[in-house]
Parts: C-alpha cells; structure tokens; sequence
C-alpha cells in the first residue's frame, strides 16, 4: 500500500491532546486495511520523527435514525503511535 494512502488525517480531541501533552501520543485516522508497520514506516517517512509504539484500534460505525428511517454510519480504523522521547510533531505544535 502506498504510505501516502495510509494516513488519513490527524485526529483532534480533547483526549488526544491529553495524551499528546503526557504520554507523547499523538492519533490518526488511518485507511481500514493498514497495519502497524505500515502506519509506523508512514509516520517516520512522511513525518520525519521516530516512533516508538502504535497501537490499533477499529472502530464501528453507530447506527442513527432519523424518524423512521434508520442507517449505519462508517466503520472506520484509528492508530495511537507514541512517539520516542525527545520526538514533536509540528503539526500539533502550530494548533
């Protein structure tokens, strides 16, 4: 798979920047078929920082109704990736 493929976008929530601020962990979401070395070889060349750790996580998608009609939003793939100590990523700093 192509590492420009891999990573999606960069996932901003409240419990991310927790973890960013103490654990070094940033989030993405990530295409549904990659796996951790393919999201680890993406983040390291298209990023250019070290990874130590990624974790994986698939998510599924919630069923929503509107009156009677009912539907199913996207499952979807999210990857934890703590960077080593030392590591920052700029694209959170700017934010």
């Amino acid at each position: 798979m192509d590492l420009h493929r891999v990573l999606i976008q960069p996932l901003l929530t409240e419990k991310v920047t927790a973890m960013r601020e103490s654990n070094n962990t940033v989030s993405f979401l990530v295409h549904p078929e990659a796996n951790r070395l393919q999201i680890k070889q993406a983040v390291e060349t298209l990023l250019k920082v070290k990874v130590e750790r990624v974790n994986v996580l698939n998510v599924q998608g919630k069923i929503k109704r509107l009156g009677r009609f009912s539907g199913k939003r996207s499952d979807w793939k999210k990857a934890f990736v703590k960077l080593k100590d030392g590591e920052k990523l700029e694209l959170y700093e700017s934010a």
